[in-house]
């Protein structure tokens, strides 16, 4: 089975480079490669990256994603299976399952649940699609862990964005309380502070932070609006501290109206 993988960025050469290491037919291709590429067999071009592939992984900016598709599909071997790693919606997934199904190749909605430094092949994803069961088939020999989340393109992604409101919020409530903290001059505090609540946090963290925004929606929207004057007194925009006091705001107003 050859494996060409499409995008020897980071992630790509990565996830490339492991599955040359573990015994893989794998061609690599990137007209321009920012990855440790030396373990990767590289194709002359695009085209001939393509040309024979039983599993095509594309691994792209979400802004070249149906570029690439498109410019995959006069190539693409009828039963090939082509797998799209970028992180988009799910309007573009099904966008280029769109493009691909119809030449009578499976496609599978990937979702790199982790940063794939330092993991590589063994990163954990969420996969949907038409070709997910056999994207599973060809990847977990390999050490990937995959779940399958359902054969809707899109389905995938839409669990990885939805994490992210969470994740990609959380790091930006730190770096922003940190930054706040390193102007009042209690840095050392706050960074340890921050530290003991993820070392004692559970579930019913989650329970105490939903209920408990909702029970004092009111009073924390206040609270929030001063710390974002304490903020402005310390030069800094606190755009996180802004948004959290809009969203108790209209949690508070969810409530009288509920």
């Amino acid at each position: 089975m050859r494996i060409a993988v499409l995008g020897l960025g980071e992630a790509g050469s990565l996830i490339a480079t492991d599955l040359v290491r573990a015994g893989a037919d794998v061609v690599g291709w990137d007209p321009n490669p920012h990855g440790a590429i030396d373990e990767i067999p590289l194709a002359a071009g695009f085209a001939a990256a393509i040309d024979g592939a039983d599993v095509i992984v594309s691994v792209n900016w979400a802004s070249v994603a149906e570029d690439v598709a498109r410019e995959a599909l006069p190539r693409i071997k009828r039963g090939a299976l082509y797998a799209d790693h970028n992180t988009s919606g799910p309007t573009l997934k099904a966008r280029l399952a769109a493009i691909v199904e119809p030449a009578g190749c499976a496609f599978a909605d990937v979702a790199m649940m982790s940063p794939v430094p330092p993991l590589g092949v063994r990163v954990p994803v969420f996969v949907a699609g038409s070709g997910a069961r056999r994207f599973a088939d060809v990847f977990r020999p390999y050490g990937m862990p995959i779940e399958i989340v359902g054969e809707q393109p899109g389905a995938a992604a839409a669990r990885k964005l939805v994490r992210s409101v969470f994740f990609k919020g959380m790091a930006a409530a730190v770096c922003e309380s940190l930054e706040a903290a390193r102007a009042g001059g209690i840095y050392d505090w706050m960074y340890a502070d921050i530290a003991k609540t993820f070392e004692a946090a559970n579930a019913a963290l989650v329970d105490r932070l939903v209920e408990g925004s909702r029970t004092h929606a009111v009073r924390r929207a206040h609270e929030m609006h001063e710390v974002v004057a304490l903020l402005h007194e310390y030069g800094l925009p606190g755009p996180v501290s802004q948004a959290a006091a809009q969203t108790l705001e209209q949690l508070a107003r969810d409530g009288v109206n509920a």
